[in-house]
C-alpha cells in the first residue's frame, strides 16, 4: 500500500475535563474512501478536525502529508457568505491565487456540475439546506482538493435532497481521497471502502466495508449496526 497520507499514533483530544478521542490509532491511504461512524460524542467530528488541523491533539503523534490547500472539509451545516452563490464559489478560487475573472468562470463551471448554475446571482443564504450542501460541494470541488473530509453531510437533508446529495459526494470523490462521518449504514455501505467505528473516542473497529457488515465485530459495534446502541 501506498504511503500513508495521515498517520495517527495514541492521539488524545480534550474539551476541557471531556476526553473526544483516546489512543486513537489509524492510517489513511490515497483512494481510500473511508467512513466514521458511531454513536453522536463517539469522536467522528473531532477526528475529521484533527486530520485537518482544526484541533489539536494533547498527546500522541499525528503526521498529516496533504497540506491545507489540497483538503478541502465540509461541515453538516455549511457556513454560506452574505453574497451570491456564484461569489460564494469565485472568492475560495481567488483567495487560492486564481484571477477574479477566472475564478468566477470555474465558479460558474462547478455550478453547473452540482445544478445551480440557474441561482448563480442569488444570495446564497436564501437557498434550502439541500441547496446549501451542493453549493457547499461546488465551493469544495472547485479547489481540486486531493482530499475531501465531509461530517454528516447530508444528516439534516429531506430523503430527496439526500439523495441528490449523495450522488454529488460520489461523483466528487472520484480520483480522490474521501473521509466522511455518517449515521446512515446504507449511505456507508454505498460510498465507503473502509469503515472505523469509534465508541467515546476509542477506535474499536477499522475494517474494509464488506468485512464490517458481514464479518464478526466487537459487541459495541454489533449492537450499533444493530440499531440497539443509540
Amino acid at each position: 500500500m501506498s504511503e500513508a497520507l495521515f498517520s495517527l499514533h495514541e492521539i488524545d483530544v480534550r474539551y476541557g475535563r471531556v476526553p473526544a478521542l483516546v489512543d486513537a490509532t489509524l492510517s489513511i491511504h490515497a483512494g481510500e474512501r473511508v467512513a466514521l461512524i458511531g454513536a453522536n460524542g463517539s469522536g467522528k467530528s473531532t477526528l475529521l478536525r484533527v486530520l485537518h488541523g482544526l484541533v489539536p491533539h494533547a498527546s500522541g503523534a499525528f503526521v498529516g502529508s496533504v497540506p491545507l490547500r489540497a483538503q478541502a472539509m465540509l461541515f453538516q451545516r455549511p457556513h454560506m457568505l452574505r453574497m451570491s452563490v456564484r461569489n460564494n464559489v469565485a472568492l475560495a478560487l481567488w483567495l487560492h491565487g486564481a484571477r477574479w475573472r477566472s475564478a468566477q468562470r470555474e465558479a460558474t463551471a462547478a455550478l453547473g456540475r452540482v445544478g445551480l448554475e440557474a441561482l448563480a446571482g442569488r444570495n446564497a443564504r436564501t437557498l434550502s439546506g439541500g441547496q446549501q450542501q451542493r453549493l457547499a460541494l461546488a465551493r469544495a470541488w472547485a479547489l481540486k482538493p486531493a482530499v475531501l473530509l465531509l461530517d454528516e453531510p447530508t444528516a439534516s437533508l429531506d430523503p430527496t435532497a439526500k439523495r441528490e446529495v449523495e450522488t454529488l459526494i460520489a461523483d466528487a470523490a472520484h480520483g480522490r481521497t474521501l473521509v466522511f462521518a455518517s449515521h446512515n449504514l446504507g449511505q456507508v455501505k454505498r460510498l465507503a471502502s473502509r469503515v472505523v467505528y469509534l465508541e467515546r473516542g476509542r477506535v474499536l473497529a477499522d475494517l474494509p466495508v464488506d468485512d464490517f457488515f458481514k464479518g464478526p465485530l466487537p459487541e459495541e459495534a454489533r449492537m450499533f449496526v444493530k440499531g440497539e446502541l443509540a
